[in-house]
């Protein structure tokens, strides 16, 4: 673990020299839900980064009202310190909407984006029910969204056969500051307007994936998505939720490994 000198906390694997990659957690999460990816792409030679966005994990919360604008501004502060001209980035779900706008503030600083299960514009119904959400956790805590979560994100089977991954990512969520975690439970109910039909569009290579029983986050978007990021790529996920990263890591950490060798030229051997 290495703390940036705005505070940020963040580790560092993989070679020196490698092309750097930029993992982007979700909602709640916190940088270890990349224990998943993290070493497979370090093994793979990439120089991997994986950080704690303001106000989850080790790092402090920010000072103001928090947006994709100032989520991205921190990776690229982070970039700067160490020296990294340009990298791909890796997010999940908000961490999509971050690496989104990332992508659109600092093109030139934007190898390539890997988007796994993040949103786009939701229906009435849909804006509403996470609303909802923001509001329960507003007035309760993380607490009271939880188990829902857990839900939503992982099969039925997976979570009756895998109770300490369930405990992990409980205990995750329920770390939250009950102060803090609303404001950014609320960037992913309103910061669709901040990435939505970007001018001008986003022009990097792109790999947008999802599960087809992600119902928040689900086919519909990735192609939304991917309608906006001209020659990207796509991948629907069969049979998995919200956090196959972690339910079934190699049914994403292949097609993310291919996807950034050939963004590098590295070929599939590595």
């Amino acid at each position: 673990m290495q703390i940036a000198p705005d505070g940020t906390h963040f580790d560092l694997s993989g070679p020196d020299d490698g092309p750097v990659v930029v993992l982007i957690h979700g909602l709640g999460l916190n940088r270890t839900v990349w224990r998943w990816m993290a070493p497979v792409l370090a093994a793979a030679g990439f120089r991997v980064l994986a950080h704690d966005i303001w106000g989850h994990g080790e790092s402090p919360a920010p000072d103001t009202t928090p947006d994709l604008a100032l989520l991205a501004r921190q990776i690229l502060g982070l970039l700067d310190d160490l020296g990294y001209p340009r990298a791909s980035l890796v997010g999940f779900s908000l961490g999509g909407m971050i690496a989104r706008r990332f992508a659109q503030d600092f093109p030139t600083r934007t190898e390539a984006l890997v988007i796994l299960h993040s949103p786009h514009s939701r229906s009435a119904q849909a804006q509403a029910a996470i609303w909802a959400r923001v509001e329960q956790a507003r007035h309760q805590g993380p607490a009271a969204t939880v188990e829902a979560a857990l839900d939503r994100w992982f099969t039925s089977g997976f979570r009756a056969q895998n109770p300490e991954i369930m405990d992990l990512v409980r205990g995750w969520v329920m770390s939250n500051d009950p102060a803090v975690y609303p404001s950014f439970y609320a960037i992913l109910a309103d910061g669709i307007d901040e990435i939505v039909a970007p001018t001008p569009p986003i022009a990097c290579p792109a790999l947008i994936m999802t599960g087809d029983q992600d119902f928040g986050n689900g086919p519909e978007m990735m192609a939304a998505i991917a309608a906006e990021i001209k020659g990207s790529a796509t991948m629907v996920l069969p049979g998995l939720r919200h956090m196959a990263l972690a339910e079934h890591p190699d049914a994403v950490n292949a097609p993310v490994l291919a996807f950034l060798n050939r963004v590098y030229g590295r070929g599939t051997a590595q």
